[in-house]
């Protein structure tokens, strides 16, 4: 706050130093008026002094030993497995696989990195070091930190403020969340932190983050709460607190501090090109922090909700495809229910349109996943959606996560590619057992597989390529080339066109634009 507060003056002070007027003159005119000035007009500036005093006994710092032979090929040390690495961009092979099967085009290194730096020991036998941060929650010892923090970790040592050390055992992990709880054993009482709301910040907010970058130790940064519900793609119930307080390697599992000294957020990940702070880091709302918290004390475990639904924001284009007036809050779109999921037991479609949960109006994916992973199994979420321009109301019960994916099976019915016409710039063909495998898709896919795009047409345009599978025209299963090239070549005619389509195992609707909006005859 005081750099913030200095900067202006700085520039104040270059501008008048090139107005060729004499800097000494106006230090005198500011001194006479801040002579003249009564004392209680001076203000202070404020100080986290006090709140860090009584904060920082809490927070310790973790060092976790992790056999080299656990840490797998690209998790703690990327470089050594090229094939698993993103293209670079100068790759012969870059706009190919970015175009048709979706690689990922980042740097070498991915800038999203927890912040915490693991290296080699060799006294401990060429283990790996990870360094984190962590919080105690509760006088009798137990603490939080993040899961990756200490992954594998065959032992974990929390160093407090006083450099005393403690072994610690793992009272249970939550990896999707990327939570870990951990408990010390001492006599005494140990100086904790309570929990606050983090459904009550706004951006803007001062916040303060306390940990352990690149080993220091105890370490305090200031900054601000810069954006809510951050979506990073890193899990299924990313709704991260963007903060520009700095955070380095090392923070990981540090807490974030509002001004009263709660904490509301856990610091987890920064995005960095360089491996050091740029003001962008990403820390867990207390909001989902605390119920995953208490549910390990209280079963080493926990338990995420399911309801067996993917659901997608409404573009404008698609709110036109269903007819939907988008001046009015358009709602969260599935395009995929698993089969016997509680979705499918309370009768909720692909192509529905979930406009409320739990009494509160969605908009973000991540509406509706909160609200899963903060219910317990078992839990009724009611749900109101539209299906064809009916508002319908349901209740879907709230079920056990599956532990894993199910594996993909071949398709038991034969098939064979079929040489079906053209239609707005692409061609179908049967979704055949091999191509089935190829694709890696599971049995419960049905549809048509686009076989050729022909660039600069309009399926092309707005991004299918060969190997998307059509699942649905305009909300109607299709399941056949010919039957398939002749729904859309009919819906196509009428205006733009509403396409269910599979790629890589997920569902996604996409709208293929009029003729005439696409600049095809």
């Amino acid at each position: 706050m005081i750099a913030l507060l200095r900067r202006p003056a700085v520039a104040l002070g270059v501008c008048l130093g090139l107005s060729g007027l004499p800097l000494g003159a106006h230090a005198a005119s500011d001194q006479t008026e801040l002579k003249g000035r009564p004392a209680d007009m001076v203000v202070p500036l404020p100080s986290w002094a006090p709140l860090i005093k009584r904060v920082l006994p809490a927070v310790v710092n973790v060092s976790a030993e992790i056999p080299r032979d656990a840490v797998s090929a690209g998790d703690e040390q990327p470089d050594e497995d090229p094939d698993e690495q993103p293209l670079s961009p100068e790759s012969p092979f870059y706009d190919f696989l970015r175009r048709y099967f979706g690689q990922r085009a980042l740097p070498p290194r991915t800038p999203l990195l927890p912040p915490v730096p693991p290296r080699t020991n060799a006294a401990a036998g060429g283990k790996i070091m990870s360094l984190g941060s962590a919080f105690i929650i509760d006088p009798s010892g137990y603490i939080v930190t993040n899961y990756h923090v200490v992954a594998r970790a065959t032992k974990i040592t929390v160093i407090f403020q006083d450099n005393s050390r403690h072994l610690a055992t793992v009272v249970g992990t939550d990896p999707k969340i990327d939570i870990a709880l951990l408990k010390v054993s001492v006599r005494r009482k140990l100086p904790y932190v309570e929990w606050g709301d983090s459904n009550k910040v706004e951006a803007g907010d001062w916040v303060m983050a306390v940990g352990n970058p690149f080993g220091l130790g105890g370490t305090v940064t200031v900054g601000i709460i810069s954006a809510l519900g951050r979506d990073l793609q890193q899990g299924p119930f990313d709704d991260f607190l963007q903060i520009d307080a700095p955070i380095n390697r090392g923070n990981s599992g540090g807490p974030t501090f509002d001004r009263t000294g709660r904490v509301v957020g856990i610091n987890t990940a920064i995005y960095t090109p360089n491996g050091g702070s740029i003001g962008i880091g990403f820390a867990i709302p207390s909001g989902v922090a605390k119920v995953i918290v208490r549910r390990l004390r209280e079963t080493g475990h926990a338990r995420h909700g399911y309801l067996g639904i993917s659901v997608q924001p409404i573009t404008p284009e698609i709110a036109q495809a269903l007819h939907m007036d988008s001046d009015k809050p358009l709602g969260l779109l599935v395009n995929d229910v698993a089969a016997d999921s509680p979705a499918a037991e309370a009768g909720i479609q692909p192509g529905d349109v979930i406009e409320e949960a739990d009494g509160h109006a969605v908009a973000v994916t991540h509406d509706i996943s909160i609200l899963v992973v903060t219910a317990r199994v078992g839990d009724k979420l009611r749900v109101k959606l539209e299906r064809d321009g009916v508002k319908r109301n349901v209740e879907v019960t709230v079920g056990q996560a599956p532990s894993s994916d199910e594996p993909a099976t071949a398709a038991q019915h034969p098939g064979k590619v079929a040489d079906t016409p053209v239609v707005r710039g692409m061609w179908f063909a049967n979704l055949t057992p091999d191509v089935r495998r190829g694709l890696k898709l599971a049995a419960t896919v049905q549809g048509v597989v686009i076989g050729g795009v022909e660039a600069n047409s309009a399926a092309a345009t707005i991004g299918l390529v060969p190997g998307d599978v059509v699942i649905s025209i305009n909300r109607r299963p299709v399941t056949e080339p010919a039957s398939a090239t002749e729904k859309l070549r009919t819906a196509a005619d009428a205006g733009s066109v509403l396409l269910l389509v599979n790629r890589h195992g997920s569902n996604q609707f996409m709208v293929l634009p009029a003729k005439n909006e696409s600049g095809e005859n």
